[in-house]
C-alpha cells in the first residue's frame, strides 16, 4: 500500500553524529546503525480506528530516529506494517455493522493524513498484512521446514521450545526480567491463548488460524484461514530488510509477546551465524501517554485523537511539540494543559525567527550553530527529544522577537531537519 506523501528535510551544515538508543534488550546504550544504510522495522496501526496521541508518540520518536540517521549521512530503509486484518478490527466492523475491508481503508487513510500534517518521514515500505499474506505463507514454510509448526484442530501453532535463544528479549536473563509466569499472564492478556487445551506450551503462539465462520480467510499451504500477529511482522521485516536489520521499534507494551516472538520466529527461520543476530540488532521501545489518569488504549476508550485536534484547528506542529516535550521512554499524561504549552512555545519560536533581518534585534543573540550542535547531540543520545526542545528554547528567549536573518535561517533549518517542526 502506499504511504504518505513527505516533506523535504532541509541538509545542515556538517554531518551529526551517529545515534546511540537503549537496547531493550540489555538496557545499554547501542550504536543504533551498524553500516552506511540504516534499517529500521517499526510496528503499524491495527486500523479500526484513527490515531491517539499514544501511536502519534511512538512514530514521532521514530521519525526523530530517522532525521537523526540522514544527518548523520546514511541512507535509510525503513519499513512500517499496517495489521489490516486481525480480531480487534473485525470485531469492530461487527459492532458497527461495517464491511471490514473499507473501516481497515478508512482508518489507514486518516492514518496517512494524520502522518503527514506531523510532518513524519514516511517508511519506503508501507505493508498490509493483507497484501503481505504470499510472504507469510512462504515464511511459514521455512518454519515448518525447520519442524518448528504443529497442528491443533486445524489450527498451526509455533513450538517456542524450538528456539533455543527464546527470551532474549524480554526473559529472566535480558533487561526487562520477565518470568514465565509473567509472560504467560502478559501473552493471555495480549490477545494470546495459554489455557488451550492441546497445545505443547502455553506460550506457544498461533501461526495461522484455520476459517471460522464469518471470518475473512486467504489459501495458504496450511489450508484456509489467516495469519498470526507475531508471524505477520517477521515475515515482512525478512522480506524488505532482510532476515538481520538494525533496529525493531514499537510501544513497551510489544516488547512481551509480540517482539520476542517475531526475533524467535527469525532465528528458526533463518537460524544465525555464530556471533550473528537474526531480525534486530537494537530493540527500541516507547512509553504509553496516559489521559485521565489511565494508558490511552482503544479497550478503554479514553482517546485524544490527532484528527480530532487537527479538525477543530489545532496547529499540528503544536501537537508535534507537545510530544517532543518528553522523551520517548518515558510514560506520560496528555493533557489540556500539555497542549497549550506547546502552543505558546510554538509562538515564541516563530516569533524569534519571523522577524529576522539584516540588522537583528538591538540586544546580542547567541549564534545558531552551537544551538544546532545541542540538538545533534542531544538526539545522538538516545533521541533525547526534551533536551534538544530545550537548546532551542534558550536560543529563541535570547532572540526575542527577532534576530540576523541568517542565525533565524539555521534555526528554522535546524528545527524542521531534526525535530521535523515548521517554522
Amino acid at each position: 500500500m502506499d504511504a504518505w506523501r513527505a516533506a523535504d528535510v532541509p541538509v545542515l551544515p556538517g554531518p551529526g553524529p551517529e545515534p546511540r538508543l537503549r537496547d531493550t534488550a540489555t538496557g545499554e546504550l547501542a550504536v543504533a546503525a551498524a553500516g552506511k544504510t540504516a534499517s529500521l522495522y517499526a510496528c503499524g496501526i491495527t486500523p479500526y480506528d484513527a490515531t491517539h496521541m499514544g501511536h502519534a508518540a511512538t512514530y514521532v520518536a521514530w521519525d526523530l530516529l530517522v532525521r537523526a540517521w540522514l544527518d548523520a549521512g546514511h541512507d535509510v530503509s525503513y519499513t512500517q506494517n499496517v495489521t489490516d486484518v486481525d480480531d480487534p478490527l473485525l470485531e469492530r466492523a461487527e459492532r458497527d455493522g461495517e464491511d471490514w475491508r473499507e473501516l481497515a481503508e478508512r482508518e489507514t487513510e486518516r492514518f496517512r493524513g494524520d502522518m503527514e500534517a506531523l510532518r513524519v518521514v514516511p517508511p519506503a515500505h508501507l505493508i498490509g498484512a493483507v497484501e503481505a499474506i504470499p510472504v507469510i505463507d512462504k515464511f511459514a514454510e521455512r518454519l515448518d521446514t525447520r519442524g518448528s509448526l504443529y497442528e491443533l484442530e486445524g489450527d498451526v501453532y509455533f513450538a517456542r521450545s524450538a528456539d533455543a535463544e527464546f527470551g532474549a528479549l524480554s526473559g529472566p536473563k535480558s533487561a526487562s526480567g520477565l518470568s514465565v509466569e509473567q509472560m504467560t499472564r502478559r501473552f493471555g492478556a495480549m490477545g494470546g491463548d495459554p489455557e488451550r487445551a492441546g497445545k505443547k506450551d502455553p506460550l506457544d503462539p498461533i501461526i495461522w488460524r484455520a476459517e471460522r465462520p464469518g471470518e475473512p480467510f486467504w489459501d495458504s499451504r496450511f489450508g484456509r484461514g489467516r495469519p498470526g500477529w507475531h508471524v505477520e511482522c517477521a515475515a515482512i521485516a525478512a522480506e524488505y530488510l532482510g532476515t538481520a536489520f538494525d533496529v525493531q521499534a514499537g510501544g513497551s507494551d510489544l516488547v512481551f509477546p509480540h517482539h520476542e516472538f517475531s526475533g524467535s520466529h527469525t532465528r528458526v527461520a533463518y537460524p544465525p551465524e555464530p556471533g550473528e543476530h537474526a531480525f534486530a540488532r537494537v530493540y527500541a521501545h516507547s512509553g504509553m501517554v496516559a489521559y485521565q489518569g489511565e494508558k490511552m488504549s482503544k479497550s478503554l476508550g479514553n482517546l485524544v485523537f490527532v484528527s480530532r485536534l487537527r479538525e477543530s484547528g489545532t496547529d499540528p506542529m503544536a501537537i508535534r511539540l507537545a510530544l517532543l516535550a518528553h522523551h520517548y521512554r518515558s510514560d506520560w499524561e496528555w493533557t489540556d494543559g500539555v497542549l497549550a504549552e506547546a502552543t505558546q512555545r510554538l509562538a515564541r519560536w516563530r516569533a524569534a525567527v519571523s522577524a529576522a533581518s539584516g540588522a537583528g534585534s538591538a540586544a546580542p543573540v547567541p549564534p545558531a550553530r552551537p544551538v544546532l550542535d545541542t540538538v545533534r547531540e542531544r538526539l545522538a543520545d538516545d533521541l533525547d527529544a526534551p533536551g534538544a526542545v530545550a537548546a532551542i528554547d534558550a536560543w529563541a528567549a535570547a532572540a526575542g522577537a527577532g534576530a540576523p536573518e541568517a542565525e533565524a535561517a539555521l534555526i528554522r533549518d535546524t528545527a524542521d531537519a531534526l525535530l521535523g517542526i515548521a517554522l
